[in-house]
């Protein structure tokens, strides 16, 4: 398709933009995608805010019993370490029988390694062993005693009526927690498995762990984490909740997370103060020196663990949220502090967020897929129209359409083709070209001056020839005549058609044409060619039409026709009334050019021209001047001048009296012509 033609549909309106199935697959894409997605949205945010409060108070409440237990398990080793002290003060100075006191007692409390008490008055601290503990864990009894002496001062808090709580497991190398609290008497020490801690904690979605007053790692799930003892003062959310004069509080807030842990969240909340832990190594290392070398195993274990916190607290970078919630103790301090990762939370809802989405997807593919087979069964029958549609703009009425459908694109396409085939019929009886140029809107209401060449043509003797059929056939006379006449006609109507003129009308026999008005050659010399080559086509159309004619066939006689042809500026346009127009050319050219054609009788011519036209075209044709005309309105005689053939051409004519023999023109006597006397419209004079 030609840029030329795309931008005539284009201004036209008949180029198709935007299809119906694309429309169709964005509008309902649209609706799907706002309704889903709102549903989707709104769904996801109310879900997530009750996620979010259920989260909060879940794992409030998770502190909150894990503090109870804690509480419960502190007061009750407390209680048991104290009544055995009672006891053993009771026995005196009776070793065998405190011996089996503490033997049954250790039995009684098997998470219980031993027990460290003063009673005032000794001279030092008295430490009762559980031998079984130790052994069944490979540590040495004596260590025990060397925690006594590397814990005077705190021991001597204890006296002094203070509860403290430490991590003992660097000490011992494995996982113990050592509670010093004061009695009647003095002060006592407790130093037992935090296990039971460490189960009420538990692993799961809300992990908690138990730090003292000054923010050390006492009992955790984890019993590598509590073995490492680990000390979070200096976190800045640790020192808060330290630093708070609230009991129990919850809060969000956002850590580190170390690379390489299983729980990075809690990984962080262990990580180590290296002063702290290098002066508990230090400690360490001077009672193990003393002692035993299985100290010194601990604190190796110690630096490398403190070593690794280090390089993953350098190495972290992206900080992750926590909802934290803690919970103070009446006991030494102690704080209890449950967690759980903000992200962890929605795990839930951005799951089923996803899949709505991808629900959203399928469903937004199959409905695509619909509609584009569903939108096929309407823009094809659509497409049909549109290029019909293109087809009648250009000109082309006779156009096949068979309706497939029993709905309103049927109904449209069988109305249509009912107005294809009424325009087909319309452009019969009118110009096709013109009513096409005037659908398209270029030939509006009005009219315009053209330089324009203007021809007529009647049958000679046509009213005879219509008598002769009136008397051979009677009623079927008019049937006939009309079939006789509209094959002529056709022959002639296509020679104008064939060199661009416009068939202006039909006038019984006789038709008028014009070129250069609703469309042009480019110049009015090729305008007037064009009109004079149409003519010379209709000689010969009518030589072959007429060669099984003859004068006696009464239902099919010869044709001869005289052609009148004048060149000069005319009106042309739309002319009529509102109920019926038509376009035409008016002017003294176009009666000129009427006259002319009359004068082809009496001078025994088929083409005459004027001499407007004549200077035009003279050097492209055979002519030969025929007497002056004066015609009625005109001061001077006009020139006429009788057309014999093309100058270029190697054959056919080349004089007036070839013409006239191959039509059968007999030649006329010009002075006995009586040229219309009636009306004197004009007189032959001398060339």
């Amino acid at each position: 398709m030609s840029k030329k033609k795309k931008y005539e549909e284009r201004r036209s309106g008949l180029t198709v933009k935007f299809s119906i199935g694309a429309k169709l697959i964005i509008i309902i894409s649209l609706i799907i995608l706002i309704s889903l997605g709102s549903i989707t949205a709104l769904v996801s945010w109310l879900v997530r805010e009750d996620l979010k409060v259920s989260a909060e108070d879940n794992n409030f409440e998770v502190n909150r019993r894990a503090a109870v237990e804690t509480e419960q398990t502190l007061q009750t080793m407390r209680a048991f370490s104290v009544m055995f002290m009672r006891n053993i003060a009771s026995l005196g100075g009776q070793n065998s029988q405190i011996q089996k006191e503490a033997d049954f007692f250790f039995t009684q409390n098997p998470q219980i390694a031993a027990l460290i008490y003063t009673t005032t008055g000794q001279p030092r601290e008295r430490v009762m062993v559980n031998e079984q503990y130790f052994t069944s864990r490979g540590i040495s009894a004596g260590l025990a005693d060397a925690y006594r002496m590397a814990n005077q001062r705190t021991m001597q808090k204890a006296e002094a009526g203070q509860t403290v709580i430490l991590n003992a497991s660097i000490h011992f190398n494995t996982p113990l927690t050592a509670l010093f609290f004061p009695v009647e008497s003095g002060g006592g020490c407790v130093i037992f498995s935090p296990e039971s801690l460490n189960e009420s904690f538990g692993f799961g979605t809300n992990p908690s762990f138990l730090i003292n007053a000054d923010g050390g790692v006492i009992a955790d799930a984890d019993p590598d984490r509590v073995k490492a003892a680990g000390n979070l003062a200096e976190q800045e959310y640790i020192r808060s909740i330290i630093d708070s004069t609230d009991r129990n509080k919850q809060m969000l807030i956002e850590i580190e997370p170390q690379p390489g842990s299983q729980n990075a969240a809690n990984e962080h909340l262990l990580a180590f103060l290296p002063a702290t832990g290098q002066a508990l190594a230090r400690n360490a290392y001077t009672v193990v020196t003393r002692y035993t070398k299985q100290a010194l195993d601990g604190i190796s274990d110690l630096l490398s663990i403190e070593k690794k916190q280090n390089v993953q607290t350098q190495d972290s970078v992206k900080k992750v949220r926590h909802y934290l919630a803690y919970t103070k103790l009446n006991t030494a301090g102690c704080i209890v502090i449950t967690s759980i990762e903000y992200d962890k939370v929605f795990e839930g809802i951005d799951a089923t967020t996803r899949r709505n989405l991808y629900l959203t997807a399928a469903i937004l593919f199959i409905s695509i897929m619909f509609i584009w087979f569903f939108a096929k069964s309407i823009s094809v029958p659509l497409k049909t129209l549109a290029s019909a549609a293109r087809a009648i703009q250009g000109g082309m009425f006779d156009v096949e359409l068979t309706p497939k459908n029993r709905d309103e694109i049927g109904v449209l396409t069988a109305g249509f083709k009912q107005m294809c085939n009424a325009l087909g019929i319309f452009g019969r009886f009118t110009n096709k070209d013109i009513a096409v140029r005037a659908m398209r809107g270029e030939i509006r209401p009005g009219g315009l001056p053209k330089h324009a060449t203007i021809f007529f043509s009647d049958i000679r003797e046509f009213t005879q020839k219509s008598e002769n059929f009136t008397r051979s056939f009677g009623d079927e006379a008019s049937d006939r005549i009309v079939h006789w006449l509209n094959e002529y006609l056709s022959g002639m109507v296509e020679c104008v058609e064939k060199t661009g003129g416009v068939v202006d009308k039909f006038i019984g026999d006789a038709v008028m044409a014009h070129w250069g008005t609703a469309t042009t050659a480019g110049s009015p010399e090729e305008d007037a060619f064009n009109c004079i080559k149409a003519a010379l086509l209709m000689r010969l159309a009518l030589q072959r039409m007429n060669q099984n004619r003859k004068d006696e066939n009464l239902g099919n006689p010869p044709i001869r026709i005289g052609c009148g042809i004048n060149t000069g500026i005319v009106t042309a346009g739309q002319i009529g009334s509102d109920l019926r127009m038509e376009y035409t050319v008016i002017g003294d050219p176009v009666n000129l050019a009427s006259r002319t054609e009359a004068l082809n009788k009496p001078l025994g011519t088929d083409i005459l021209i004027t001499e407007n036209t004549w200077n035009l075209v003279k050097h492209c044709f055979i002519t030969e001047e025929m007497p002056p005309v004066t015609v009625k309105g005109k001061k001077k005689p006009v020139r006429m001048f009788a057309v014999i053939n093309f100058a270029s051409a190697s054959a056919g004519p080349k004089t007036l009296a070839e013409v006239r023999k191959r039509l059968g023109i007999a030649p006329p006597d010009i002075s006995k012509v009586d040229v219309n006397a009636d009306e004197h419209k004009y007189q032959i004079g001398e060339k």
